[in-house]
């Protein structure tokens, strides 16, 4: 993301890859809500230690086409997540802009981070994120993320990023086993 001073905010950089990983979801199979991938949300959720995860596929909006929240009953005072986001909310859009996992045990320590509207909006403290790489492309269909209300340590760091590599290494798995394809056809 870059800075535009005259807004004073970060701006998404231009999507170069956009009609690419358009074109891919579509031969993939995928851009809608999925069962087996909410399981895989839950499972990073339980092992990452927060309320919320997502399989998130990123075109003009963010789709979570595996979620992970607190369910409305449980009495807990955690607001509900839809399925769709906008794309200059949450912190995804910068993975997908920097190709890389981004770990922030606790976002208002990172002062470019602090006043993304999901801090105000949802109380989000807490996040970690992989991207989705398509291989032989390189193009990065979306993420794996976690996000939570409480800050975490920063000792928790390499931990969570492993957890997180771990689980969009399964998801990537997943998307070609379903497609009948190998990372490297």
């Amino acid at each position: 993301m870059k800075f535009d001073t005259d807004a004073g905010l970060y701006t998404p950089a231009p999507d170069d890859e956009l009609e690419q990983r358009r074109r891919l979801l579509a031969e993939l199979g995928l851009g809608e809500a999925d069962p087996e991938f909410d399981q895989y949300a839950a499972d990073l959720a339980r092992a990452a230690g927060t309320p919320y995860a997502m399989v998130n596929l990123i075109t003009d909006e963010q789709v979570f086409v595996g979620l992970h929240c607190p369910a409305e009953d449980s009495g807990g005072d955690a607001p509900p997540v839809g399925r769709t986001m906008s794309r200059d909310h949450g912190y995804c859009p910068d993975v997908l802009d920097r190709r890389a996992p981004l770990v922030l045990p606790d976002v208002l320590a990172y002062p470019r981070f602090a006043g993304n509207a999901v801090v105000d909006q949802i109380g989000i403290r807490t996040y970690a994120g992989a991207p989705l790489i398509h291989q032989p492309t390189g193009t990065v269909l979306g993420t794996v993320c976690v996000v939570g209300p409480t800050p975490q340590p920063l000792s928790t760091g390499n931990r969570t990023l492993d957890v997180i590599k771990e689980h969009r290494d399964a998801v990537m798995a997943r998307v070609y086993e379903r497609a009948g394809r190998t990372p490297r056809n």
